[in-house]
């Protein structure tokens, strides 16, 4: 099935970029144009645990972020000093570049900068998953889990304005 109606009103994502509206808010959109089980599908998005679905595309994003979060476990575990391999999930790919990214973020000059440096990797992982993908599901999905990334940084970028705000009102 295609969407050409939906996904064409839906707004362009830029990485660091404020969401355009939140993801419950895109659920609610997408209730018009989509079934039942892929409207639940997206719901699950945010759920990490979402092997149930059996959609190619998922089954990918899952093993990169599998395979991602496994490289971290490597270069903490290295700093610790202990053994990698019990905290190891499976089902992720071994992946040089992955290794490197996780390398630069962990090398960043602050620890949200880190967090940037992955959640831009992710967003480029999605850029390569929706080659092919102009008009149907998979879109949606990418552009679910899109909207979940930006709207993360903006909890972020809400707390540290309210921590600023806080500050300024104490040194008063």
């Amino acid at each position: 099935m295609e969407y050409v109606y939906f996904i064409s009103s839906l707004p362009m994502l830029q990485f660091d970029a404020k969401p355009p509206f939140s993801f419950e808010n895109f659920l609610i959109k997408a209730a018009g144009f989509v079934s039942a089980k892929e409207l639940e599908i997206l719901r699950g998005l945010c759920d990490e645990n979402i092997s149930s679905v059996k959609l190619s595309l998922i089954e990918r994003w899952q093993s990169f972020d599998t395979s991602l979060r496994n490289e971290l476990v490597k270069l903490r575990a290295a700093r610790k000093k202990v053994d990698p391999h019990k905290y190891l999930r499976p089902d992720g790919v071994i992946s040089s570049v992955l290794a490197h990214v996780v390398s630069s973020a962990q090398r960043s000059h602050s620890p949200l900068e880190g967090e940037k440096i992955l959640d831009r990797e992710k967003w480029n992982f999605l850029d390569e998953l929706s080659f092919g993908h102009y008009f149907d599901f998979e879109v949606l999905v990418i552009y679910g889990y899109r909207l979940l990334i930006l709207e993360r940084w903006e909890k972020i970028r809400q707390q540290d304005a309210g921590k600023n705000i806080e500050g300024l009102l104490i040194s008063n």
